[in-house]
C-alpha cells in the first residue's frame, strides 16, 4: 500500500505545472472534447509508466542492495532539484497528429512521446526501483497523472491559475530530497558513524 500511496502522492505533486500537465491544456483547447482526452491520457501513462517501472524493477534486479541505495538517493536528490526547474511545454510537441487518429488516438500519441524522459517518468523508474511492488507503482504513478490532468482537461486554465506550481514544485522537491536522504541513509556503512 505504501508504494501505490507514495507514488500517487509525488507523481500527482510532480505533474503539476509539467509540461505534459500544459500538454493536457492545448490538447483541451484544441480538440474540446474532454473525455477522449482523458481516456488517451490514461491509455498513454499507463503503457508508458508500464514500460518504465518494468526498467526500475530490472535496474533493483540486477544492481544489488547496496549499489541500488547509492543510484536511489542519489536520484532523489536529483529528482528534487528538478522539480525547482519550471517546465516549459515544447512548440513541437504539442504538434498532434491530424483526423485520421482522431482524438483518442492524437492524445495517446502526443502525451506518449511527451512523457519520454519527463519528470514523471524518470520518478516511476525510481519509485520502482524503490518498490518491490510494481503494479502498485505503476497504478499509483498512473493515478497521480490522472489527479494531475483530469482537472487540467476539464477545468482547463482557471484551475492551473488556482495553485501556484512553484509551491507545489517545492513541495514535491521537498518529499524527493527526503526519499534521497532516507535511502542514502541506509547506504553510509555503520563503521562511518563509529558502530
Amino acid at each position: 500500500m505504501d508504494a501505490f500511496l507514495i507514488s500517487t502522492g509525488i507523481v500527482a505533486l510532480a505533474e503539476i505545472g509539467d509540461k505534459t500537465q500544459l500538454l493536457a491544456l492545448v490538447l483541451a483547447a484544441r480538440f474540446k472534447k474532454p473525455w477522449p482526452i482523458i481516456a488517451g491520457i490514461l491509455v498513454a501513462t499507463l503503457v508508458n509508466h508500464a514500460l518504465a517501472g518494468t526498467v526500475g524493477a530490472w535496474g533493483a534486479a540486477i544492481l544489488g542492495a547496496d549499489a541500488l541505495r547509492w543510484i536511489l538517493g542519489l536520484s532523489f536528490l536529483g529528482m528534487a532539484a528538478w522539480m525547482l526547474v519550471p517546465d516549459k511545454l515544447d512548440p513541437a510537441a504539442a504538434e498532434t497528429p491530424r483526423a485520421p487518429l482522431g482524438v483518442f488516438g492524437a492524445t495517446v500519441i502526443a502525451f506518449f512521446l511527451a512523457e519520454m524522459a519527463d519528470k514523471t517518468q524518470i520518478a516511476t523508474i525510481a519509485l520502482a526501483a524503490r518498490f518491490d511492488d510494481l503494479a502498485a507503482v505503476v497504478l499509483g504513478t498512473t493515478l497521480g497523472m490522472m489527479i494531475a490532468n483530469v482537472p487540467a482537461v476539464l477545468l482547463g486554465e482557471m484551475a492551473t491559475r488556482r495553485i501556484s506550481p512553484m509551491v507545489v514544485h517545492a513541495m514535491a522537491a521537498l518529499i524527493f530530497a527526503l526519499l534521497g536522504i532516507a535511502a542514502l541513509w541506509g547506504a553510509v556503512p555503520d563503521w562511518v558513524f563509529g558502530k
